[in-house]
């Protein structure tokens, strides 16, 4: 994959970075239970939307916040001061700004190829849904 420089990506719309970053974490949780071998295809989706979802990610993020670089918050805040459009479902309000400020920074480590970092933060977020 074609990585983008930091300033391209910060560039872009934060819930383009946060569709991007709700894939990511999507995609490590199907893997982490790929790998457990417990679930049947629709069993897995199942789980997966346990643990991916609006409040978990709000969570994550709050649990998180504290390990954020300065580059990764001001990307968080411009993330949740983002206008949404939709109304929130089954979640709070509060829930989904901070999912996609979450989302939006999985989504800009990702797309500048910072790995280590992401997988960091994902394992950050794993203790939590975990618990």
């Amino acid at each position: 994959m074609e990585k983008l420089d930091k300033v391209t990506a910060k560039n872009l719309q934060p819930l383009i970075l946060a569709a991007v970053g709700d894939s990511v974490h999507t995609l490590h949780v199907r893997t982490k239970l790929a790998i457990l071998e417990k679930f049947k295809a629709n069993a897995l989706s199942k789980e997966v939307s346990k643990i991916v979802n609006a409040g978990n990610q709000c969570k994550i993020y709050y649990a998180v916040e504290q390990e954020l670089t300065e580059e990764e918050l001001a990307l968080a805040k411009r993330a949740r001061n983002t206008h949404m459009g939709a109304k929130a479902k089954n979640y709070s309000a509060n829930d989904y700004i901070h999912a996609t400020a979450y989302e939006a920074v999985l989504g800009f480590l990702y797309l500048t190829g910072q790995t280590e970092r992401l997988d960091y933060i994902l394992s950050f977020g794993e203790k939590i849904y975990a618990d």
